[in-house]
């Protein structure tokens, strides 16, 4: 177990409030004596009013009542759960966008000023794109936050990017701005090397550093952020090209498929096409449809919809079997 959710563990149980023999607690935590009174005095660090009775048969007991002390989390998983809060507040959860705004203030509200003022930095240096398409991403929270304060104090930086089937780079950017594209992060910046401007993949980028330098910023080819990676997304070659016919209402599928979608028909016989080089977000944006469709093309498309759908209903099955 991590010193994070050893801590984690070790608050849950104390917010009982019941009284804890000391060796009870450290059986249940699976640690030493000197290991629980350390964690129990960091607890103390971060403004948890814990009472301790000392002796053979001492243990400990959370005071109730005070003041909310502060996140008990790493900087790494604090800035990952704002980070989250921040993408479902600008629409990557729907239903969930004012909860999470209130949630989001919250977290940060407790975090150190050291850690505010980065997120601060994301929030001000990221433009969302509410739709589109992703996988499961490795995003590493320094790099967001390197990334964002290189923006907003106009500070050159070297990174590593792996491009798709390519092999790694060293890079030199100018940093203008974060966008996020459904669950992926772009980083719209100037390449010195290149001498042009680019769109790079935040999760492709590693070991970002800055220069403690500053640059004057370029006026970008562009209206804005968003639409640069936009256009540069279309350019890109595609493997899959997307027809499905859809019964529904034409507002609310334009809705769900937002700009990355042609939505042409009427009302119950639409036509969505989409170009894309993965199928996962068209799968995505199906399942997520309260209405029928037919599959046009791709045939892979239709086969993978067939083949969750097999699996999906199976595990309902087994399920209900052990419930009923």
């Amino acid at each position: 177990m991590s010193t994070s959710s050893r801590m984690l563990r070790l608050l849950s149980l104390l917010q009982t409030h019941r009284y804890w023999p000391g060796a009870e607690l450290a059986d249940r935590l699976e640690v030493s004596g000197r290991t629980l009174r350390r964690d129990v005095e960091r607890l103390r660090e971060l403004g948890y009013q814990v009472d301790a009775v000392r002796g053979v048969a001492g243990g400990y007991q959370l005071r109730a009542g005070g003041a909310l002390p502060p996140l008990l989390l790493e900087d790494e998983e604090a800035v990952a759960v704002a980070v989250g809060l921040q993408s479902a507040a600008s629409g990557g959860a729907p239903g969930l966008e004012e909860t999470s705004v209130q949630a989001l203030a919250k977290v940060i509200a407790l975090m150190p000023p050291r850690l505010r003022r980065q997120m601060d930095a994301l929030r001000s240096q990221t433009e969302h794109l509410t739709f589109g398409g992703g996988g499961d991403l490795g995003l590493d929270p320094t790099t967001l936050t390197t990334l964002a304060q290189a923006c907003r104090d106009d500070e050159p930086v070297h990174f590593t990017y792996t491009a798709r089937d390519a092999d790694p780079t060293e890079r030199w950017v100018e940093p203008h701005r974060l966008v996020t594209l459904g669950r992926r992060w772009y980083l719209v910046a100037y390449d010195r090397d290149r001498h042009d401007w680019r769109s790079f993949r935040v999760d492709r980028i590693t070991a970002p550093r800055t220069s403690g330098q500053r640059f004057r910023p370029r006026d970008l080819p562009a209206d804005d952020a968003v639409t640069f990676v936009e256009a540069g997304i279309r350019r890109m070659p595609t493997r899959y090209d997307v027809r499905v016919r859809v019964d529904a209402p034409y507002d609310e599928v334009v809705a769900r498929f937002g700009r990355w979608a042609e939505v042409s028909g009427a009302d119950g016989d639409l036509l969505v096409e989409m170009h894309v080089d993965t199928l996962e977000w068209p799968v995505l944006v199906l399942a997520g449809l309260d209405a029928d469709f037919t599959v046009e093309a791709p045939a892979e498309l239709g086969a993978l919809l067939r083949r969750l759908g097999r699996r999906t209903g199976a595990r309902a099955g087994a399920r209900a079997g052990r419930t009923s």
